[in-house]
């Protein structure tokens, strides 16, 4: 196990001892851009088995997502139980009846952690979306404080409505992407991956664009946007994680034809590279397992972002 897990595991293990933190009121969210690294310092997936209850936690592995689930699973156990964790089970997905399978949903639905490999969007949704294990990801996350991971697909995954397919190269392009439901375990944002690598810039903007109500959130590769439900986010990783809001707007999208390039005035763009840490100004002074002594409170023109993604949505 590397140092960093143990040294979150302690402070983890010593809040709950001296009954500082409940876990169950809690609930976290990992969403990764893609290729974290697996065999180094393995700095985000030991802050995800952290937030999963340590090492004594069960950790649930679901590779719906990849046409290759066999090589997925032997990628994630391998790298989970290097960091320590001793049951990691598999979720393996056939078909869409399996999710709907009481005693596999029942199992997923007891696990502190749930990791989503990569892979595609639209498959993973195809096989779990409005499921019995749909239903007990939400309710692991919602009513217990389990951490749910996700890795390229699996983070796009996350988001109520997702980016399902396209691209836009140099300048946004008018319906040249498209989007679909997600298991919506945050809303009102559209998530993308890869996204300084793959120069996904315009994409995320052709989105918010079209879709004003929406957050945009890059994430880059190595990077990872954490999520503490009702109290704050952290960046970590190697990158940074773009944020672009065009609720304020001035746009003439509705006017062009498809395949043009809108208009896009007053749209506001966050740049947050790793180490940056918030809290809502409520919750900053509460027990939370956010970065002590780098997290702040967030800043006006950041608000509605955190805010937003942080909410405590019921269960769906």
């Amino acid at each position: 196990m590397s140092a960093q897990a143990n040294k979150q595991e302690s402070q983890q293990v010593s809040e709950q001892a001296n009954g500082h933190f409940d876990r169950s009121q809690h609930g976290h969210l990992v969403i990764v851009g893609g290729h974290e690294d697996r065999e180094n310092s393995k700095d985000i997936l030991s802050r995800f088995v952290q937030l999963s209850g340590g090492t004594q936690g069960t950790i649930a592995v679901i590779t719906a997502a990849s046409r290759v689930p066999d090589e997925m699973w032997r990628r994630y156990d391998k790298v989970f139980r290097e960091i320590g964790v001793r049951d990691v089970i598999r979720v393996d997905l056939p078909d869409r009846a399996t999710a709907n399978d009481a005693g596999l949903a029942a199992r997923v639905r007891k696990c502190e952690g749930i990791w989503m490999t990569g892979g595609d969007q639209k498959r993973l949704l195809a096989m779990i979306g409005g499921t019995l294990l749909d239903e007990a990801m939400h309710g692991a996350l919602k009513e217990s404080g389990a951490c749910i991971g996700g890795t390229s697909a699996g983070a796009s995954a996350m988001c109520g409505h997702m980016l399902a397919d396209g691209k836009a190269d140099l300048l946004p392009e008018k319906g040249s992407v498209s989007l679909g439901a997600g298991l919506g375990f945050v809303q009102r944002v559209v998530i993308d991956q890869h996204f300084s690598e793959r120069h996904r810039l315009a994409r995320l903007l052709t989105i918010v664009a079209q879709n004003p109500y929406l957050l945009g959130i890059g994430i880059d590769e190595d990077t990872a946007l954490v999520v503490e439900r009702g109290v704050g986010i952290e960046v970590i990783g190697a990158g940074s994680v773009t944020v672009v809001d065009g609720r304020t707007m001035i746009s003439n999208v509705a006017d062009i034809p498809a395949g043009g390039t809108p208009q896009l005035i007053d749209v506001r763009l966050h740049l947050l590279p790793t180490g940056s840490s918030f809290a809502l100004p409520e919750e900053i002074h509460h027990p939370h397992q956010l970065p002590p002594g780098a997290t702040r409170d967030t800043p006006a023109a950041l608000n509605d972002f955190v805010r937003n993604v942080t909410k405590r949505n019921p269960l769906s």
